[in-house]
Parts: C-alpha cells; structure tokens; sequence
C-alpha cells in the first residue's frame, strides 16, 4: 500500500465519521458505561474534531508536504501505549504511523477501549490492507519504536521499560491563559470552551490562568457560568464539592460561580472543577513564571502570541490540527 492509498483510507474514514452509524453510536453509550467522563457529548465532539480537522484531504495533504516520506517503505512496528484521559486522545497517533507507513501495535487503555477497534474497522472495510498495518494487544512485544502515553509517575515505568528503545514518552501537561483584564466578553466566554471541553481532563484543556494585578475576576465569572449546566453531571460536581470543603476547612480566599473554583495557586496542575490563577507584575515577569512551567505547559491560550510559546485562540485549544503535536514533539518526524 502506498502513501497515496493510505490518504485516501484516511479521507474515507473522516467522510464516514461525519454521518455516524448506529453501529458507533451504540458503542459511544457503552464507553459510558466504562467510563462515566465519556459522555455522549463529549464522545461525538471528539470524533466530529477528529473528521473535520485531521481527516479531510486537504488538511493531509498541507501537513504530509512539510516532511519527507517513502511511497514505499519497509515498516518497522511501533508499539503506541495509549492513554485514556479523553476520548481517543491516542487517535493522532494511530494516524501519524498509518501514514509513515509503519505497523502499529496498540495497547487501548482499559477507560477507552470500545471505538479506536470499531474505528480500525471502518478502515479495513475500505480496503482489507488496512489489517497489516494494526494490530490490538495486552502486553507489546517485538516492537522497534515505541510512543507511550501517561502521568508523570507512568513516565517513570516507561522509561525504565522502554528507555533502550527510540521513543516518545509524554507526561502530564496542561494548557495555561493569558489575561490583561482587556479581553472582549466573547472571549471570555469562549475561554470556557479551553477549560470546560471534557471536564477539563485533557492536556490542552486550561488548568492555569496567569493575570495582571487587580484583575477583575467578575466578568470572567459571568461569562464562565454559562457553562453551568455541566454541574449537573454527578462525578463533576462531586470534584466540585470536594473542593470546595477543602477551601473552606484550609480558609483558602477562592472564586466561585457556582460550576467552577478559581483560588491563586502556583501549582500548573488543578483539579477537577477548579482553576488556579497566578498574577504578574510584568512582561519580565509573566515570562519568568512561564519558563517556570515550560516543561509542563502544552500551549498558551492568550488574544495574541505569548513569547515562544505554542499559541491558541480563545476557545481553540481542544481543537487540535495534524501539526499540534503533543509535549511538541514532532510524532511524524520521529516515525518518518
């Protein structure tokens, strides 16, 4: 199978992915089941993302023409440990070596195990090929690369596991927003989008806002409770509870809109149904902070450029492109 055949597979496979079977949509609820984080909701905007901005021909085609890749090629296996924090968060990278033209030996995750195989399926039917180039298993084995997926304390057992291999092994990161407290109320609103999309389990989702002195938190909160009906879900308002009697028994200053806590911490990291904010004084001293973090920050959502940084518009952060490469490392330049 050549490289244009395997586009091709791809173009397909997002085509389908526009009109959903019953077939997948009977899968989507019982992924809920397993896992009670994926909703129905949530599940069809991840697909949907996934069709409209990895699967189409010309998003392909623009992102296949920055790198050098045999029509041909002798594959190697490449053994993908996938994580299971949202909704075939492991999928860019089923894609990246589909298209290098290796053979991926894939490792679901127990949270997210029902559609990646409906998926490959989907693929195999437009043409039977595409069986060679996938493989599910328990324990990989007999692998020449291997890309992992996980927390910083599973980054530990990959190293030790697969250090002798060439390898990506990515930890735990976090999107962050930049605010000057001059952000339009639309913006703000579409903010939400950055932190609530997947209750905020992903590594682009919004974790951290740093603002400037005397930032006004009242509008922000305003345009955030938008998105209160997300408190309705039962496991997310448990977090929220959670926290909330946390704050109040440490006598820890917050914000609260009712869906959401927002208390100054300069942890990167928060947790469910909470936001932490950190103020700077200065461009000097946003940067500071930022280097900080560098390591643990996967883009900066802000209205304009920030520095180095990977930079998002408002509400654009859980919309990944082919090129918006995890802890932004090159996955097709690594396996091309």
């Amino acid at each position: 199978m050549n490289l244009t055949d395997r586009i091709n597979i791809l173009v397909k496979l997002g085509e389908a992915l526009q009109h959903p079977d019953e077939k997948l949509t009977q899968l989507i609820k019982e992924s809920y089941r397993y896992n009670n984080w994926f909703t129905k909701k949530n599940y069809e905007q991840a697909i949907q993302k996934i069709a409209t901005q990895m699967l189409t021909r010309t998003a392909l085609e623009a992102w296949i023409a920055n790198y050098q890749l045999p029509d041909r090629r002798i594959p190697e296996t490449i053994g993908l440990v996938m994580a299971g924090n949202i909704p075939l968060v492991g999928f860019h990278d089923v894609v990246c070596t589909f298209v290098a033209g290796h053979r991926a030996q894939i490792k679901l995750s127990e949270k997210d195990k029902l559609v990646l195989p409906y998926l490959l399926g989907r693929m195999a039917a437009t043409d039977s090929r595409v069986t060679e180039y996938f493989e599910l298993t328990e324990r990989l084995a007999g692998f020449d690369r291997v890309i992992a997926t996980g927390s910083d304390n599973t980054a530990r057992y990959f190293n030790a596991y697969f250090g002798k291999y060439p390898h990506i092994i990515r930890k735990n990161r976090n999107a962050v927003a930049i605010l000057t407290g001059k952000e339009k109320t639309e913006e703000l609103y579409e903010l939400g989008k950055d932190i609530f999309t997947y209750f905020g389990l992903g590594c682009r989702n919004v974790s951290k806002l740093f603002v400037p002195m005397d930032y006004p938190f009242k509008p922000l909160l305003e345009q955030l409770h938008e998105y209160r009906e997300i408190i309705e879900h039962p496991k997310f308002k448990n977090n929220f509870d959670y926290n909330f009697t946390l704050l109040i028994l440490n006598k820890i200053k917050y914000h609260s809109n009712g869906c959401l806590l927002i208390w100054e911490n300069e942890l990167l990291q928060s947790r469910i149904a909470s936001l932490h904010f950190e103020y700077y004084k200065n461009e000097a001293d946003l940067r500071q902070k930022l280097e900080k973090d560098h390591d643990q920050i996967q883009c900066v959502v802000s209205s304009q450029p920030v520095f180095e940084y990977q930079h998002i518009s408002f509400g654009k952060a859980q919309a990944p492109g082919l090129a918006d490469y995890a802890d932004g490392v090159d996955t097709l330049a690594f396996l091309a």
